[in-house]
Formats: C-alpha cells, structure tokens, sequence
C-alpha cells in the first residue's frame, strides 16, 4: 500500500471517525475550586489546601495547591500532596525531601495527588501490585516518615491548578519542584529546618536536574520560604533533551531539520513511545507561541491528538491512540517537519541549564531502559563534571525504566539520609 494511500485512507479515518461528545475534563471539588483560583503572593504561597487521610503510620496528609512560576517566570499555580510526621516539628526542625513524579499525562484530571489514597508508597501502572490507572505515592514514605522528614511530592502546573501542562519542560517542573519546598516550608511542618534534597523519575528525573542547576532560582529572596538549602540532588531515569542536542545544531536549518526527523523516527518505533513524543509536542506551542502543532502534524492528525491530550492522562491517550488509529498512527506526522530551527531551541530553552549544579547529583539508571535513553544522563554528566559539579551515575543492572525506581529505592534513601547527616560524598566526576 502507498504512502499516498494511507495518507487518503487516514484522512478519511479521522473525519468519520466516531468520537465522545466533547466535554470538560472532570475534576473533584478542592481542584474545581483551585482552577479558578488566581497565583496571587510569593513563590511557595499555599493559596489552598485539605486534609486527607493516609495509612503511613504517624503521618498526617493534605492536599496542596501553591504560587509557582514557569520557565518564562509566569506566575502559575501548582498542586501536590504533602505527607509529615505527626506533631510539631522538634527543635532543630525536619529535612524537607521533594519528590518529582514521572509522566503521568498533560490533562488536568493527571496530577498524582488526585487519586484517591494518594499518601502512600509509590505505585506503579505497569508492575504487578500497581492499583490504578496512572503512578502515584511518594518512593520511600514510610522510611522517610520513620526518620522524621517532611515529604511533598509536586502535581507540577497544569495538573489540577489550571493552565496547559508544559509536559517535558523541565525548566518548568524544576521550579514547581523548588517551590513544593518552599510551600511545605511555609506551611511550619518542617520548622526552622531549610536543608532539602530533591529526587525524581523520568520526566520527575529531569526536574530534578534542572532545578539542581537553578541557582539564582533557589536563593530568590521574598519568597514563602527564603534560604533553602538543597544538600542533594538523586535522578532517576531523568530526561535531558539538552544533553543531545549539540550546540552547532542550534540555528542551524539543515541541522535543525536532521535533529527534528531523527527524534521522531526515534520515538515512533510504538504508540507509547508515540504518546510520549506526541505529549511533548502538544504542550510546547503554548509555552512558545512561533510554534504550531501543523509544524510536525497533519491538520487533521493535530486537531485528534489535541482532543486526546488535553482530556486524557498517558495510558489512556496510548490505548485511544492504538484503537483507532492502530498501526497508521505515524500517518498523523507531516512527510517533513517545518520550523525545525525554532522546535529545537524551544527543547533547549525547556530543558536543563548549561550551570554547574549546587549540590551532589546521583542519578540511577538502567540497562535495560528503552523509554529515556541512559545516554541522557552520561552526557549530562560528562557536561556537569567540567564545569566542577559532582555528579555519580549507579547502574542498576537489568532493569527497565519502570522497574528503575523500587530497584534504586534502597540506595537513594541511603543515600539522602547521608546528605542530610552531612557525611561525605564521593566525587561521582572521579569514578
């Protein structure tokens, strides 16, 4: 069958396609309200929040929503759950330790805090014991509860608090990152404490590489919570778009154009690996206004991935995908990507800084991981180690990209125990 053909037939598919009646993605009353709600006040401001029960022994829970900002520095508002031990902190106060989830999707009905019993350990879609739809919890809660620390695990703008999600933006996510800290913070739970580590997976892994780099961002002064102080920085799987792309391709048509054909070839091996790239692709243009969706999408092909992405979380839009398009979902991209150039800066401006990270960076990666390529995070290091950071990458043998987190888990709470007992960190650049 020629190309031309399928192209008519997919046309003809997506116009007589039938589709659910359009509707509002449906959220539960505490986001309802938070949606229409303004990003009014500092950094870290917590402008709604709600008790909820957790089973983590000696822990209490609350729903959150606070005052961010995106990589444009728009205030925005974000959501998230926070889980802290019982009481009043003791003096001396509680470490802080934020986490940064994986994709979960780009509608507002996404954000992890919105499942029900959301204060738990991680749990996962795709491993067996998983209980949901989506992944969700905090890895580790019980230990980190156990040892006395404040957790907040971030839903990131767009998710729950209004707005479009910058979904793979991790400029972004970086800062809603930075800022759960700052909200946890002004909320009292950790005390006069302001140590804080951060720690992720996938799209969570790279927020935390970039809010590892943002500097200036972290020492803002007249926020809800001045003077954090981030000790470490533990990546699991994390994403680097920055790292991959190299400098002399950067306003460079015909390299640009190469790159841009490349990444999709890449990433359209299957529908999953397909959602993702589609995900990435439809959250950019709202965060930059040169590009359009048409650049790489048909105008049919654009308007049906519009509709599924801006209703459906990750697996779903997946599924939606291959039902009906099947195996002609690549039929939806354009024969050739237009406004390259403009695409590839707006993924570098999106993504890690090039700046030396304040605090010891591990990242957790597996060899049999073919969702974020482990290449990533050795180029990030590479990068990270000549400007004088301290970067170590753990290989975790044989595992994937989704079994990299509870593989990781007893080595990462290790090892931010140690940062916020203050012993010595090896320097990951020399090993």
């Amino acid at each position: 069958m020629n190309k031309f053909f399928v192209s008519l037939c997919m046309g003809a598919m997506l116009m007589t396609m039938p589709s659910a009646q359009s509707a509002e993605v449906a959220l539960s009353p505490f986001y309802q309200k938070v949606t229409q709600m303004q990003p009014k006040g500092p950094l870290g401001t917590v402008i709604a929040k709600e008790k909820i029960a957790t089973k983590i022994p000696g822990a209490d829970a609350w729903r959150i929503a606070y005052v961010s900002s995106d990589l444009k520095e728009r205030p925005t508002i974000s959501t998230g759950l926070v889980i802290a031990p019982k009481g009043k902190a003791p003096k001396g106060g509680r470490p802080i330790v934020a986490w940064s989830h994986g994709t979960t999707g780009t509608a507002q009905n996404c954000g992890p805090s919105q499942v029900q019993d959301p204060a738990q350990e991680l749990n996962e879609y795709f491993l067996i014991g998983g209980t949901s739809w989506t992944d969700f919890g905090v890895p580790a809660a019980n230990e980190f509860i156990k040892m006395g620390y404040v957790l907040v695990a971030t839903d990131y703008q767009g998710l729950g608090g209004g707005g479009k999600h910058q979904y793979a933006l991790s400029a972004t996510q970086g800062r809603d990152l930075i800022n759960s800290i700052r909200a946890v913070g002004s909320m009292g739970l950790s005390g006069s404490n302001k140590k804080a580590v951060i720690y992720g997976w996938s799209q969570g892994g790279g927020s935390v590489i970039a809010a590892a780099g943002l500097a200036n961002y972290i020492n803002q002064q007249k926020t809800a919570f001045d003077g954090i102080a981030l000790v470490g920085a533990a990546a699991m799987a994390p994403q680097d778009f920055t790292a991959v792309i190299p400098p002399n391709v950067i306003g460079d048509d015909a390299a640009s154009n190469k790159m841009m054909q490349d990444l999709i070839t890449q990433f359209s091996n299957n529908v999953f690996n397909f959602a993702h790239l589609t995900m990435t692709f439809w959250a950019m243009p709202g965060t930059f206004p040169a590009l359009k969706m048409t650049d790489l999408f048909t105008a049919q092909g654009a308007e049906t991935l519009d509709q599924i992405f801006s209703k459906k979380c990750m697996h779903a839009g997946a599924d939606t995908i291959n039902f009906n398009l099947g195996d002609t979902y690549q039929s939806t991209l354009n024969k050739q990507p237009s406004n390259a150039t403009a695409w590839v800066k707006a993924m570098v401006e999106g993504s890690v800084t090039a700046d030396k990270p304040v605090a010891p960076v591990v990242i957790y990666w597996g060899n049999k991981d073919t969702t974020v390529p482990p290449m990533m995070g050795e180029l990030y290091q590479k990068s990270k180690c000549a400007l004088g950071g301290n970067v170590q990458r753990v290989e975790l043998p044989g595992m994937s990209h989704f079994t990299t987190p509870p593989a990781a888990k007893p080595l990462f709470t290790q090892w931010i125990k140690d940062r916020f007992d203050g012993k010595p960190v090896a320097d990951g650049c020399k090993s």
